[in-house]
């Protein structure tokens, strides 16, 4: 019996957590009948009834449907449409974050390149022999 009492006071606190969570970030627009330093105070106080009661009457239910809240078929104009918070669920940044890296890896890839035309050249004229020009591309300078 002593295991059930410890199960239910457990459940109790778990479900005051999430009541008290599911608060404290409701935005102000979506808190009902009480404002929400009362919700809080009925929440911490009777924990059981607190917790049930902010669920059942406190927060104003949001309608299922895609992610950002819009019910299905219902295109919203662009004012009314929910802006990334994040930079990662901006579209944007990562695009300009793939075109950065692009350019990037292409800017290495060619001092790459230019570093090692620099080293056979180098070692050709170590060894005695002309820097071979038919193995450069258009534009291309030695040392450069």
């Amino acid at each position: 019996m002593a295991r059930l009492y410890v199960l239910l006071f457990v459940v109790q606190i778990v479900l005051a957590v999430c009541a008290l969570i599911s608060c404290l970030s409701a935005e102000e627009g979506e808190i009902k009948a009480l404002p929400r330093i009362a919700w809080v105070l009925i929440i911490l106080f009777f924990p059981l009834l607190g917790s049930l009661a902010w669920f059942a009457a406190g927060r104003e239910r949001t309608p299922a449907g895609p992610a950002g809240g819009a019910p299905k078929g219902r295109i919203l104009p662009a004012r009314e449409r929910p802006r990334p918070v994040a930079p990662d669920d901006d579209p944007e940044f990562l695009r300009s974050l793939g075109e950065r890296s692009r350019q990037d890896d292409q800017e290495l890839f060619s001092r790459w390149e230019e570093d090692l035309r620099r080293r056979e050249d180098e070692m050709r004229r170590r060894d005695g022999e002309p820097p071979r020009e038919e193995d450069r591309p258009e534009g291309s300078t030695p040392g450069t």
